[in-house]
């Protein structure tokens, strides 16, 4: 079984080159370690408590610190999301990076990826899928919807519609072929109630989860196909395969130990605009905003402008704003496409003859990435502080070929830059075990500490820490951390101020703009049918995705945007971010134990200084999680506000039928939003934002005041003779403090390892790898 393990951690490590397989080894050794000493103080504190009836409350902290430890996962998974539009390759990329020709569907004339994917290596032996379904309720939800949009009423008195209101637009395709996939042909013709007694076509199970398995990748492949790759429309509007696609809310596949991906790394397939099933949108929302990465993917052919590109970049930038990301590049797909001698006539740079293909693809994408680099950082520069990390990055945008990758006739493997991406995998994912490594091992270090100081007699406090006087710095301290957040968060009060009035002034234009179609309203009232079914927004697997609140609120977030994305950034650096006040307030505290252990001697209470120290570090880096988590509510207050206050007027616009409906839905909508900024929907929503931000300074200062108080009660309660009766745990401590003591000399190896190989690079250059952004993620 050793043996067995220890092969599966090799095959592990194969995804990295020997000087970072070093490094991980060390770090995984030091965590598995640790995981052992705080097993065995679990078990023994178990052990020691277990006959009596009550518990103290200080070894209740103890043994759920430590059990939420021993629980808590090696790494949390790294998200790296591919969003692009359909047909941009994102199957085709991760294909190439995970070393599988066509294991995902890609796209083509016929075919497409119909929902998230979610790619991982694991250690399970075989490949697996997991295809979730909707639950019953979320299709009834659906369903109800499709027949509303496909429902042909008459006005009242009999008169029929118009029919250029009816012809066949996108959302009613869409909703027409959906049926017809779940249920046969004919099922459009049905309403909500006689399709409830209609079966499924397909066999859904009760789980409503599928789970797939094979030993080969191509058997896997050949069995998913028919779930997550979708057939077009034949011309008689038929479906051109069965299958039940419509019901998949998302697929999770899972590969066997991979010696290309390390095991935490997740690669996400994003479709570019959402869905019209409510759940399955606010998926693809969530899963965008839990990606700490994002690769913007566009075909080479596209990337020069566009709606669907524009719309692609402002999303992931978005995510940035309210989500976990925190890097965002461009991704520029099948750059073996080039036609020569176009090429050549158009060419605008360099002077050098260009000899053959090879040439003229490698001076192209030099091209791109210099246009395009500079472009996506302006962008980047308007929406982002100036000083965030993603704008330091040497490599915004990376071109590549996934088809020259398998063939290389034109390009080399290194030309198409899959390497690099991998590196790039790699680098993230070793700088985030080091992190997490380092913040697990100085955790349970604090806990040993404490733990093991309860057992000894020699550290009853003779010499008495100050512990009244230490409550009264924090909460003195705690007030003015209040304060400073509530200063931090006034910096968005004026900008926030200057964009209602920017939406006052050009709401009428930016609602306009979505409600007036150039080939005027033929086709486009069920599309604006299921714009008001589902409360302004529209989003569609083919076209460009609309969200009427969102475009009359896009003004309040220009405003915005910049002081949001300052106060929320990571990291420590001054200015307006929050985090910087949470760390002087650590600080403050951990400085005032010194100052009082060194006043009063401190000989025998170290154990307890250090623990408090520790556990400080270890309540407060937790708070950074925890206002993650809110920003997203604080950010999307404004929209959701304002789509709640244009509710009715959407419910109302989606009864509309009959003569001129189209026109008619489209005045419903405009006396709505009229009615609603009159009565201040833009003033609510500044409202709405105000209290959110409100709620988390509230949120942060009860975290605080809570738990740093119940850490003080478990120090003062040392030696009070509740503990006599605890286990030994002094071996355990001895070697906590050894794997504490081993952290640095395991980041100094690891330097001294980078040191060394940047030395062999440069002597030998025809060896070196291209330089990229995430070397800088080590430093």
């Amino acid at each position: 079984m050793k043996k067995r393990r220890r092969s599966d951690r090799e095959q592990c490590f194969r995804a990295f080159p020997s000087v970072e397989q070093s490094a991980l080894k060390e770090y995984e050794k030091l965590e598995s370690r640790t995981r052992r000493v705080l097993s065995n103080t679990y078990q023994k504190l178990i052990q020691s408590v277990f006959l009596d009836d009550s518990i103290p409350n200080g070894i209740k902290y103890l043994i759920n610190r430590l059990l939420a430890m021993i629980e808590k996962p090696s790494l949390e998974p790294i998200y790296i999301g591919l969003f692009g539009s359909t047909g941009a390759g994102k199957s085709s990329l991760i294909n190439a990076i995970i070393q599988q020709a066509m294991f995902l569907p890609v796209s083509g004339d016929s075919i497409c990826t119909s929902c998230v994917v979610q790619v991982s290596s694991g250690c399970c032996e075989q490949y697996e899928a997991k295809i979730h379904l909707l639950s019953d309720q979320e299709w009834k939800e659906e369903l109800k919807n499709l027949t509303k949009l496909l429902h042909k009423t008459e006005e009242p008195g009999g008169e029929d519609v118009d029919e250029d209101v009816w012809d066949k637009d996108e959302a009613m395709e869409e909703a027409i072929w959906k049926l017809q996939v779940v249920y046969g042909t004919g099922a459009e013709r049905k309403n909500y109630e006689d399709l409830l007694r209609v079966k499924p076509k397909g066999k859904i199970p009760t789980s409503r989860i599928i789970t797939l398995k094979a030993e080969e990748a191509g058997e896997l492949s050949v069995k998913l196909d028919p779930y997550i790759r979708t057939q077009r429309r034949d011309g008689d509007g038929e479906s051109g395969e069965t299958g039940i696609w419509p019901l998949i809310k998302h697929v999770e596949v899972t590969l066997p130990r991979s010696a290309l991906i390390p095991e935490g790394i997740v690669l996400v397939d994003i479709p570019g605009t959402g869905d019209f099933n409510s759940k399955r949108d606010e998926m693809w929302k969530k899963t965008i905003d839990k990606c700490s990465v994002i690769w913007v993917i566009s075909d080479v052919e596209r990337v020069s402008g566009g709606r669907a590109h524009e719309d692609l970049l402002n999303e992931s930038i978005k995510a940035c704003q309210r989500g976990f990301c925190r890097d965002i590049a461009l991704v520029v797909t099948k750059t073996d496409k080039l036609n020569l001698p176009e090429y050549l006539r158009e060419r605008k740079v360099g002077t050098q003859v260009i000899q053959n293909q090879q040439e003229a693809v490698l001076e192209r994408n030099k091209t791109i990435k210099l246009q395009r680099s500079r472009i996506l950082k302006e962008k980047l520069k308007r929406k982002l502080p100036a000083d965030c990390k993603v704008l330091e990055a040497s490599d915004l945008v990376y071109t590549v070929s996934a088809h020259e990758y398998w063939q290389q006739a034109l390009l080399t493997e290194e030309e198409t830059e899959i390497p690099k991406l991998r590196e790039y995998i790699r680098k993230r994912f070793l700088d985030k075990k080091r992190r997490m490594v380092t913040k697990y091992v100085t955790e349970a270090f604090g806990l040993l500490l404490l733990t093991d100081s309860f057992n000894s007699m020699e550290n009853l406090p003779n010499e008495h820490l100050h512990l009244s006087s230490l409550r009264r710095f924090v909460e003195e301290k705690t007030v003015l951390l209040e304060r400073a957040i509530e200063q931090c968060f006034t910096f968005v009060e004026r900008p926030l101020q200057e964009g209602v009035l920017a939406a006052r002034a050009s709401y009428r234009r930016l609602l306009g703009a979505h409600l007036v179609r150039s080939r005027g309203n033929q086709g486009f009232h069920q599309t604006l049918k299921a714009v008001c079914l589902k409360n302004g927004i529209y989003a569609s697997r083919t076209l460009a995705r609309i969200d009427l609140n969102e475009a009359i609120t896009q003004p309040i977030y220009d405003q915005i945007d910049p002081v949001f994305g300052a106060i929320f950034r990571a990291g420590n650096a001054p200015g307006l971010a929050l985090m910087p006040h949470i760390e002087a307030f650590k600080h403050s505290l951990q400085e005032k134990m010194t100052e009082i252990g060194m006043r009063n001697g401190w000989k025998y209470d170290g154990y307890t200084k250090s623990f408090l120290i520790q556990e400080i570090s270890a309540i407060l880096g937790g708070l950074e999680g925890y206002i993650l988590r809110k920003k997203r509510k604080i950010y999307e207050s404004v929209t959701s506000s304002v789509q709640n206050d244009l509710k009715p007027c959407y419910e109302e616009a989606a009864q509309i039928a009959g003569k001129k409906a189209c026109e008619r839905t489209k005045d419903v909508i405009r006396r709505g939003v009229e009615r609603q900024v009159a009565e201040g929907m833009f003033e609510r929503a500044q409202e709405r934002m105000q209290h959110q931000f409100q709620l988390l300074k509230n949120g942060i200062t009860e975290k605080v005041k809570g738990s740093i108080a119940t850490m003080l009660a478990l120090a003062s309660s040392q030696g009070d003779g509740l503990y006599k009766e605890l286990a030994d745990v002094r071996s355990e401590y001895k070697e906590m403090e050894k794997l504490h003591r081993s952290l640095r000399e395991v980041a100094e190896n690891a330097v001294l390892r980078r040191g060394m190989q940047d030395f062999l690079l440069r002597m030998s250059p025809s060896k070196a790898a291209p330089q990229n952004r995430a070397s800088t993620l080590e430093t």
